[in-house]
């Protein structure tokens, strides 16, 4: 498992607090999710593509650490 990002994200949240941080990752996963299905509306993909699109980048995201 590749953990790079943890610590950072660690320090981040200790230093920002649980809800401020909590909603800035709120954000973020919006912001990604919105950006992905803007993708896959503009390319013609469909549904169950686009949700396994979202799934992948939260996979991705736990093994680079950044959901420490």
């Amino acid at each position: 498992m590749l953990i790079m990002f943890a610590p950072i994200v660690v320090l981040l949240r200790n230093q920002m607090g649980k809800v401020k941080f909590n909603k800035l990752r709120g954000e973020a996963i919006k912001v990604r999710s919105q950006t992905i299905t803007n993708f896959c509306e503009s390319v013609g993909i469909d549904r169950t593509a686009r949700q396994n699109m979202i799934r992948t980048a939260r996979d991705n995201g736990k093994k680079l650490g950044l959901l420490a």
